[in-house]
C-alpha cells in the first residue's frame, strides 16, 4: 500500500497523499506514509511546498462546508495563504454553467491571478465544477482536489477531467485540467452517508474488473461492503492505494482519451444514459454505473467475450456493496438507445463500449449490435 502515489505526465505530474492514521505512520518505517500521516489538517503545508501563488479559493457545498471547511481554512491561513470561500448548492442537478458563473464571481470579486488556486472541497460534483472553473478562469489556473466522498477519492479528482453537464448530457460541457495536488483523508468518510459510500464502492469495483484483479479477489473476501463500519482500516487503505494507482496508472498513459484511457468509462455508457433520463434524481452515479457494468458484463456475455462464472462475480460483489443490479422500471429503453447517441464516446456514429474479458481485463469496441443493447436491457428491467 502506497501512501503517496505520483501520476507521472509529460507537462504537470502531481501526487496523490493518503493519509494514514497515526497508528498505521508509526508501524511503518516508510519516510513518506509518516509524512502522508496528516490529513486535511495538513493541507496548507502541502500545499505551500508547491509554490503556489498566495490567493486561494475554497469551493464546497454548504453541508461539507459546515463538516470541513474550517480545518481546511486553519491549515491554509496558518502557512500564509489568502482564502476566500464559495458554496454551491449540492447535487448533479446543480452541475451546471450557471454554478460555475458563482464560481467566476467570487474569483473575480478577490481579485484571483494566474499563480491562484482553486480548492476544491467535496464530492464528484464539486470537484468537477472547481475544476472547470479553474480551467477556463483566466485561461487556466491551480486546482488542488481534496476530495470528501470515496467516490470522488477513488476516481473524479485523479486525472483531471472536469466539466458540467448539459440538459441534454452528463459532462458534455468540460476540460482536462491536471490538478496540482490530491489530499485524501479517510477520516471524513465517517460523516458520509451509506448510500454515498456505496456509489464509491461501484467505481472501486470497477478497477477490480478493467484493472486489477487482486483489488476484486480483495473485495470477495470482505464479509460486507455496503457500509464503512464493516470495513476494517488495512482494506479502506488497500481499496483508496490500489484505485489510485491503477488510475494514475491508466492517465500516465493516456492523459486525455485517446486510447487506453476509455477503460476508465467502464460501466459508465449505459450508466451516465440512466442517470440523465432519471434526471440525477433517482439514481447517484454510482448506481448508474453499478446498473452500466451488469449490462456490460451481460452484453460481454451474449458476444461470449467472456466466462458465465465471471459475469456471476462481478454481480454478486456488485450486490454485496449493496448496489443496484437492476434498470428502473421507470427508464424507457429506447430513450436509452437513443440517448447512447449523444455519449461523449461515440465515434463515426457509432457508440463505444467497454467490456469486459476477464475479471482485471477489458477491451472497447464499437461492434455491439443495438439489439443486443435492447435485449440486455430487457432482462434488466425491473417490474
Amino acid at each position: 500500500m502506497k501512501s503517496v502515489i505520483r501520476v507521472d505526465l509529460p507537462e504537470q505530474s502531481y501526487d496523490i497523499a493518503i493519509a494514514q492514521s497515526k497508528q498505521d505512520a508509526r508501524a511503518t518505517q516508510d519516510a513518506q506514509a509518516s509524512t502522508a500521516a496528516g490529513g486535511l489538517d495538513d493541507l496548507g503545508v502541502w500545499m505551500s511546498r508547491l509554490k503556489l501563488g498566495k490567493k486561494v479559493l475554497v469551493v464546497s457545498n454548504p453541508a461539507i462546508f459546515k463538516k470541513y471547511g474550517e480545518r481546511a481554512i486553519a491549515g491554509l491561513t496558518l502557512v500564509g495563504f489568502e482564502v476566500s470561500t464559495c458554496t454551491l448548492p449540492a447535487g448533479e442537478r446543480y452541475k451546471t454553467l450557471k454554478s460555475i458563473e458563482k464560481i467566476y464571481d467570487v474569483a473575480l470579486q478577490q481579485r484571483l491571478e494566474r499563480s491562484s488556486t482553486i480548492v476544491a472541497l467535496g464530492g464528484g460534483v464539486v470537484g468537477d465544477m472547481a475544476g472547470f472553473a479553474a480551467a477556463t478562469w483566466l485561461r487556466g489556473i491551480n486546482v488542488v482536489q481534496v476530495p470528501t466522498s470515496l467516490l470522488a477519492m477513488v476516481d473524479s479528482s485523479v486525472g483531471g477531467k472536469t466539466g458540467v453537464n448539459h440538459p441534454k448530457g452528463k459532462n458534455l460541457i468540460g476540460a482536462f485540467h491536471q490538478p496540482r495536488f490530491v489530499l485524501i483523508d479517510p477520516s471524513v468518510l465517517k460523516t458520509l452517508p451509506p448510500r454515498e459510500f456505496r456509489a464509491g464502492m461501484a467505481e472501486v469495483i470497477k478497477y477490480g474488473v478493467i484493472w486489477d484483479a487482486e483489488l476484486f479477489t480483495k473485495l470477495e473476501e470482505a464479509k460486507r461492503l455496503d457500509q464503512l463500519r464493516y470495513i476494517n482500516e488495512e482494506l479502506l487503505q488497500i481499496i483508496l492505494s490500489n484505485s489510485c494507482q491503477a488510475k494514475a496508472d491508466v492517465v500516465s498513459k493516456d492523459e486525455k482519451e485517446a486510447g487506453l484511457r476509455a477503460i476508465l468509462n467502464y460501466g459508465h455508457t449505459i450508466g451516465h444514459a440512466v442517470e440523465s433520463l432519471t434526471g440525477y434524481k433517482l439514481v447517484n452515479h454510482g448506481e448508474a454505473v453499478a446498473i452500466g457494468m451488469v449490462a456490460a458484463g451481460q452484453i460481454a456475455l451474449q458476444l461470449k467475450m467472456w466466462k458465465p462464472e465471471e459475469a456471476q462475480r462481478q454481480d454478486a460483489l456488485i450486490q454485496k456493496a449493496g448496489l443496484p443490479t437492476q434498470l428502473p422500471s421507470v427508464v424507457d429503453i429506447e430513450a436509452i438507445i437513443d440517448t447512447l447517441q449523444t455519449d461523449k464516446k461515440v465515434k463515426d456514429g457509432k457508440v463505444r463500449f467497454v467490456l469486459p474479458t476477464q475479471i482485471g481485463a477489458v477491451t472497447v469496441t464499437d461492434q455491439v449490435p443495438a439489439d443486443v443493447i435492447r435485449q440486455v436491457l430487457q432482462q434488466m428491467q425491473a417490474s
